[in-house]
């Protein structure tokens, strides 16, 4: 799950071009929407794109997505229960 938490803050930082932010300065509780990174609706839709371009994941329900994107955390969570055994 450490790796796996490591690749995401490196994709989080690389989708949405936080210059300001390396991938060590993120918390794996840290709120992402909303929070300290300034993620918002649209960077959300670039982090959707991004998991189904990657891992092969799909979030269409808006709940879910709340839910995901809450944290770090619960987004590796998300990712290692939903991802393919055959994705990246």
């Amino acid at each position: 799950m450490e790796s796996l938490l490591q690749e995401l803050k490196e994709k989080i930082v690389s989708t949405l071009n936080l210059t300001e932010v390396s991938p060590e300065d993120i918390d794996d509780n840290e709120q992402l929407v909303g929070g300290r990174l300034g993620v918002d609706s649209i960077d959300v839709l670039e982090l959707v794109i991004m998991l189904e371009r990657d891992y092969s994941i799909k979030i269409e329900d808006r709940e879910v997505g709340s839910m995901v994107f809450a944290n770090l955390k619960n987004l590796a969570d998300y990712v290692a229960a939903n991802k393919p055994e055959s994705s990246n």
